[in-house]
């Protein structure tokens, strides 16, 4: 579950990106698997999101605010739950040294 008491509140200003993102009216189906998915149907459908990523105006926002936020689960910003993962942790270590 993604922690809430990262999320940046209520001011319209943190959330205006959302609406102009490729992403927008699509559904969540796309950018988040169902359980029990695996091996080829979930790359698939993971690069089927990131290719809806690829041309979003607002990829770079998305993106940062997954970070920020930890969002555990799906597609964002062009990245994988595991890519992100692997990108805070490079970051982190960046930091660190």
């Amino acid at each position: 579950m993604s922690d809430v008491s990262r999320l940046p509140g209520l001011a319209e200003h943190h959330w205006a990106w959302q609406a102009e993102a490729a992403c927008r009216g699509l559904g969540s189906r796309q950018f988040f698997h169902p359980a029990g998915e695996r091996g080829e149907d979930r790359a698939a459908r993971d690069q089927a999101a990131k290719e809806i990523c690829a041309d979003c105006p607002v990829r770079d926002a998305c993106l940062r605010h997954a970070l920020d936020t930890g969002e555990a689960y799906g597609v964002w910003g062009g990245l994988t739950t595991e890519e992100r993962r692997a990108h805070a942790a490079r970051s982190t270590v960046g930091a660190v040294a």
